[in-house]
């Protein structure tokens, strides 16, 4: 059997109730008193802190150094009748790493206003990340060893006194200094990216004083 298809007039009762119900809606909503806005307060500083802790440790300056160790050491065997020696001449090539942790930044470390568009950062003091001997660059140029002197451990004495000549060389090249004038300048970018235009970037005192300023202001 076929069904009847539904008569005019219920399609024209459809749209009549539910043109009728559009436009009760839209009365309502019309007439309903509008709901007062929230207020926004802006507290800068903490957004500030948390893009700077994302950089982390934040590498300013690698200094690359070659040094020449020369490591001997002598003994006495057979009841001191016989002194014998055991001696390495290591050419070491290698590199020290020097930046800044900004992972311990604090709201405290922050001063910034946006309205104004000022920000004044004070960072942690640069230190040393790393010092590591470069294999390719590093090899024994020679080895002598009396009998009964041979150390096994002469070489790697000799690669750690290497390593820490390496970074005595980079301390006294300034690499501190330069890591933070680097660092300085990254910060500084970064808080201009933020739509900050006054800036300074400080870092903290040594011994309790004054915070320096490493460059001029931003």
């Amino acid at each position: 059997m076929t069904q009847a298809p539904p008569s005019r007039g219920f399609s024209l009762l459809f749209l009549v109730v539910v043109g009728a119900l559009g436009a009760f809606l839209g009365h309502s909503l019309a007439g309903a008193p509008a709901e007062e806005g929230p207020e926004v307060i802006l507290r800068p500083s903490p957004d500030v802190v948390v893009a700077l802790r994302e950089l982390a440790r934040l590498e300013g300056m690698v200094v690359y150094a070659e040094r020449v160790i020369d490591l001997r050491e002598r003994k006495s065997v057979f009841f001191d009748l016989l002194g014998v020696e055991d001696a390495i001449l290591l050419v070491a090539g290698g590199e020290v790493v020097a930046g800044v942790d900004l992972r311990g930044l604090g709201p405290s470390s922050v001063d910034a206003d946006l309205e104004a568009k000022r920000a004044r950062v004070t960072l942690p003091r640069a230190t040393i990340f790393s010092r590591r001997l470069d294999n390719d660059r590093t090899y024994v140029h020679t080895r002598t060893t009396d009998p009964f002197a041979r150390r096994e451990d002469l070489e790697t004495r000799a690669r750690q006194e290497a390593e820490r000549m390496l970074e005595k060389a980079a301390l006294e090249a300034g690499i501190l200094e330069r890591a933070e004038a680097s660092v300085q300048k990254t910060v500084e970018g970064l808080l201009r990216s933020l739509g900050f235009e006054d800036v300074e970037v400080r870092f903290d005192a040594i011994g309790g004083g004054e915070a320096a300023l490493v460059g001029g202001p931003g």
